[in-house]
């Protein structure tokens, strides 16, 4: 049990809670105060502060939210990701939604497909995307198949180490064995039991630090794909609302919304039809 002065206050956790939902969306219910307590603490004692209570004052002040809330993001948000999680989706990709956008907008044959990864996490779901394209394309050879994928995360961190592209080879087990043969590369020193995607898949990924917040996403294109996948559970339903209602606009009409299997558009005002199971088409509207 930790000391009664190394508790948040209920003053501070209003605060730090209200703070965690303006910046970036999140909602802190109770029921998550001890889960809150615990990563801040952490942080409090990285800076070397005797207390919470020193803590939550340095991160309300100005010069704590310009160098400490990227930390605190960081120690809050959950970077939980598997390469070829949900797999179910790569096949739907595959099996409807790639040739659907092919015909309706020339997608992959006529212009590249975009597709954007909106909530990347250390970069195993737009690396998994990147490889279910390129299988993709080969199918098709000899016709060209073009594609961009964007990947995006509120935290700097994560992204950095997305772009390294580097994973422990057991991190990589759950995608097929003849795209593990194809788009990962070992290691000379099998010893360190690492791997990079290859070339090709790293350089079909973009990042960039990106907080769904934001009113504008800065895509100059509209998108064909989006993967949203395990992110709006931690919204509360107005939040989601406002986003996905920014990324329906960045969406081709018919563009595909992919998100995680316990999520779900139901109640919410949005121009979107759902064709599948997590999987959802932007109307006309």
């Amino acid at each position: 049990m930790p000391a009664s002065e190394d508790v948040i206050s209920d003053r501070d956790f209003r605060a730090i809670s209200a703070l965690l939902g303006a910046q970036c969306g999140l909602s802190v219910p109770p029921a998550k105060r001890v889960m809150l307590e615990a990563r801040l603490r952490k942080r409090a004692r990285a800076l070397g502060m005797p207390t919470l209570a020193a803590y939550c004052t340095h991160v309300q002040t100005a010069e704590g939210r310009r160098r400490e809330w990227p930390n605190l993001i960081d120690a809050v948000t959950t970077h939980k990701t598997d390469f070829f999680r949900e797999p179910a989706h790569f096949d739907y990709l595959a099996a409807h939604a790639l040739p659907e956008l092919g015909r309706m907008h020339g997608a992959g044959t006529g212009r590249p497909l975009l597709a954007w990864s909106s909530a990347c996490s250390t970069g195993e779901e737009p690396y998994t995307l990147a490889m279910a394209l390129a299988g993709y394309a080969e199918g098709l050879a000899p016709r060209p198949f073009r594609y961009r994928i964007a990947a995006s995360d509120i935290s700097a961190a994560v992204v950095e180490t997305a772009r390294r592209a580097v994973y422990p080879e057991a991190a990589v087990a759950p995608a097929p064995d003849a795209w593990r043969k194809r788009y990962v590369l070992r290691s000379r020193d099998q010893r360190t039991g690492l791997v990079r995607m290859a070339p090709q898949i790293r350089t079909a990924v973009e990042f960039r630090q990106l907080n769904l917040m934001e009113e504008d996403y800065g895509f100059p294109e509209p998108l064909d794909v989006v993967f949203c996948r395990n992110v709006m559970i931690y919204f509360d339903r107005p939040t989601q609302q406002r986003v996905v209602g920014r990324i329906g606009r960045t969406l081709h009409r018919g563009g595909y919304l992919f998100m995680g299997h316990s999520e779900s558009l139901n109640g919410l005002d949005l121009p979107f039809a759902q064709v599948a199971p997590s999987v959802y088409r932007r109307l006309d509207g």
